[in-house]
This record gives structure tokens, C-alpha cells and sequence, in this order.
């Protein structure tokens, strides 16, 4: 091992030491202390109405991401969208999307007769044959137009889609 990864490994080894001893001070530091910490970390002033569990977790976060790295950029961008819908709405449970994995089976009963849809990788099978959208396979199926996800029940009902069964949401969400 070289002189320089070594004195990098020594480094590291400091940090995660300092780091630690931090992490463990916070529960006796003063709560106006926290709170400066939180503005030298977050360049901001914390919200009036936290309390001090979360201002601790949150300078604990900000010290960890500055230790060790911060989270990607499709976490940062899904963080943002969801902290904007609670804004505007106060309730994340709309703001929650529905996200089939490959193998999933969505199953969904129509006149008398029971559909089963495999969620590939790049569309979805339905008997034997593959399709790009849920929404051409309910067009299908129904021989009329409708939201592909609505139809098989993963997208909240309106009134124009109260015939779509729970049970499809049900069975996606078991084996999803």
C-alpha cells in the first residue's frame, strides 16, 4: 500500500471517528447549539415548528451526507416532488405512484371472464402476446377506451371508473 492511500485510509479513519464522536454529542448539546449547527449546515434557518428530535436527526443527516456522500439525483428529484405535494396538498398518500416490477401479475375480471397480465420488463403479456401499454390492452378487452391503470385498478377510482374491481389493486399490490 502507498504512502498517499495510506494517509487517504488514516484520513478516513478520522473523519469516521470525528464523525461518531458528533453523532454521539448531539443528544447533550444545548438546543440553541443545534439549531446554529442546522443553520452552518443547511445555509438556512431550521423551521419554527420542529421539534429538537428533528432538528437532531436532520443536523445528524446533514453531518453523515458531508462524511460520507449525498443521495442521487433521482432521490433528490423524488424528495423535491414529494415535499412540493405536501405543500400544495398537506397529504403525500396522492402523491404515491404505483410501480410494477417485471414478474408482477395483474389480474382483472371482465363480463364473466378473468385476464391475467404479466408486467415484462419493457410492456406487459397478455395472452401470449406482448403489448407496450396496459391502456391498449384494456381497449382490448373492454372495446372501449380506458386508462390502462385504472382499468386494472392501480390509479384511484372516479366516478367514471367505479366498475373497476378493488380486487386487481389487491392482487398487483400482492404480487408486486
Amino acid at each position: 500500500m502507498s504512502a498517499m492511500s495510506g494517509d487517504h485510509s488514516a484520513k478516513r479513519k478520522t473523519s469516521a471517528a470525528d464523525l461518531a464522536a458528533k453523532l454521539a454529542a448531539l443528544p447533550d448539546t444545548a438546543t440553541t447549539d443545534i439549531r446554529a449547527e442546522w443553520r452552518r449546515l443547511y445555509r438556512a434557518h431550521p423551521p419554527k415548528w420542529i421539534g429538537r428530535q428533528l432538528l437532531e436527526l436532520g443536523v445528524a443527516w446533514k453531518l453523515q451526507e458531508r462524511a460520507y456522500g449525498g443521495g442521487s439525483a433521482t432521490m433528490r428529484r423524488r424528495l423535491a416532488h414529494l415535499a412540493k405535494t405536501m405543500d400544495e396538498k398537506g397529504d403525500l398518500t396522492k402523491a404515491r405512484a404505483v410501480t410494477l416490477k417485471p414478474g408482477a401479475k395483474l389480474v382483472r375480471e371482465w363480463r364473466g371472464e378473468t385476464h391475467d397480465v404479466l408486467v415484462l420488463e419493457d410492456g406487459f403479456q397478455w395472452r401470449g402476446q406482448r403489448w407496450r401499454s396496459l391502456s391498449a390492452i384494456a381497449r382490448e378487452i373492454s372495446g372501449t377506451q380506458w386508462s390502462g391503470p385504472r382499468f386494472f385498478g392501480l390509479q384511484a377510482k372516479t366516478e367514471a371508473a367505479a366498475e373497476v374491481g378493488s380486487e386487481a389493486a389487491a392482487e398487483a399490490a400482492g404480487d408486486a
